[in-house]
């Protein structure tokens, strides 16, 4: 099976394409003027908390507040609060959280407090303590592998671009991935306002992060 990708960036927008023998599987389209925001991390500030639905807004230095369930802050049994928003957070409270969904429409964008960072091989959560596998690897024997090699590492989840990957390659990525948060997190704990904080690679470059496998035989820019 022939594989390759296809990266067309103009000053309006980036397309990127995966192509299967000859024949396009998924086309990409990322705007310039229009470019989404989820897997973005700001400084926030909760600006109303309507306990009737369970949700507050947060200001993130957007057009419109962000929206923020109560079941989207975990506490620290890694496991979501899901209890009275009241007692979650309050107006002009500090929060750092992470876009899950674009603003739509009138809505603003859907947040969450499990803050997550990806590479080539792995996502890091950095609330969480536990390994995970992507369900996409389905070999047990790779699966019991990447567990049993890692697990106490942090919460690592190994993509499915890990899959049979070296462990000089993984951890690699781990001390990617450590230094990142870092870096992070001395701008979460830094002064200043809301606004963001972390921002992910524009399409072109997470094209080549996330797509690029063995079976591509070739890139076209």
């Amino acid at each position: 099976m022939s594989e390759e990708i296809l990266i067309n960036v103009t000053p309006p927008e980036t397309r990127v394409a995966t192509i299967e023998n000859g024949v396009a599987q998924e086309i990409v389209i990322e705007r310039a003027g229009r470019r989404g925001l989820v897997g973005n991390i700001y400084r926030g500030r909760i600006c109303r908390v309507l306990p009737g639905m369970q949700a507050a807004f947060v200001d993130i230095g957007l057009e419109r507040a962000a929206f923020l369930h109560a079941a989207d802050i975990l506490g620290d049994d890694e496991q979501p609060r899901g209890e009275n928003i009241a007692a979650l957070v309050r107006e002009g409270d500090r929060i750092v959280v992470q876009v899950v969904k674009d603003p739509l429409g009138t809505k603003g964008a859907r947040l969450t407090t499990n803050v997550s960072i990806a590479s080539r091989y792995l996502v890091f959560m950095p609330n969480f303590t536990n390994t995970g596998v992507s369900q996409k690897i389905d070999g047990e024997d790779e699966r019991k592998r990447y567990v049993e090699n890692h697990e106490g590492c942090g919460g690592y989840i190994a993509r499915t671009a890990a899959e049979t990957v070296s462990e000089e390659a993984l951890h690699r990525d781990m001390a990617f991935l450590a230094k990142l948060w870092c870096t992070i997190k001395e701008r979460c704990d830094a002064e200043g306002g809301v606004g963001l904080i972390h921002e992910d690679l524009p399409l072109a470059l997470r094209a080549l992060r996330d797509l690029v496998t063995p079976e591509v035989e070739r890139v076209r820019i």
